[in-house]
């Protein structure tokens, strides 16, 4: 009458794969959810930086930090990593940090151009799903654009002309 009882040792095997096999699963799609939330703050930064860029112009009648809009201030910037050229509409603290924040959410390239006197514009960032950019610019255009699997400074910068996403 004296019966042992417990689990066999294959059925706390098989528990146990099952077990792995769920949180594998569980694990993938975390991933790819954290992917794309990434991918929205991306977008999200990006069409906050337009709003911004709006009301630069509104204020000042071209896309530029001071006001100073004529036919050589600001410079041209020509396409290349994002930076704060002075007087020009990069330079603004609050589309500067928009950038920023897109940079730090994706996948670490951007690309910004924008004409000389300010009248026009163009900014792609690379997002966190590594064959994706988003583009917006002056004309209103928020677009996906497929690049490259290893992108490279050029294949960002390649997809925008003066003021526009091409």
């Amino acid at each position: 009458m004296n019966k042992n009882k417990g689990f066999t040792l294959i059925e706390l095997l098989v528990v146990i794969a099952i077990i792995g096999i769920l949180s594998s699963v569980v694990l993938a799609s975390l991933n790819t959810a954290r992917t794309k939330g990434s991918d929205a703050a991306v977008k999200s930064n990006l069409s906050n930086m337009r709003a911004q860029a709006e009301l630069q112009y509104n204020e000042y009648g071209c896309y530029t930090v001071s006001g100073a809009c004529n036919a050589t201030t600001p410079a041209a910037v020509a396409a290349g990593a994002c930076v704060a050229t002075a007087s020009t509409l990069f330079a603004q603290t609050n589309i500067s940090s928009a950038i920023t924040s897109a940079l730090n959410a994706g996948g670490g390239l951007s690309s910004c151009k924008s004409s000389v006197g300010g009248g026009a514009w163009a900014t792609i960032v690379q997002e966190k799903s590594a064959t994706k950019s988003w583009c917006v610019d002056s004309t209103g255009a928020s677009k996906e654009i497929t690049i490259p699997a290893s992108p490279l400074q050029s294949d960002l910068d390649g997809h925008l002309s003066t003021g526009a996403c091409v």
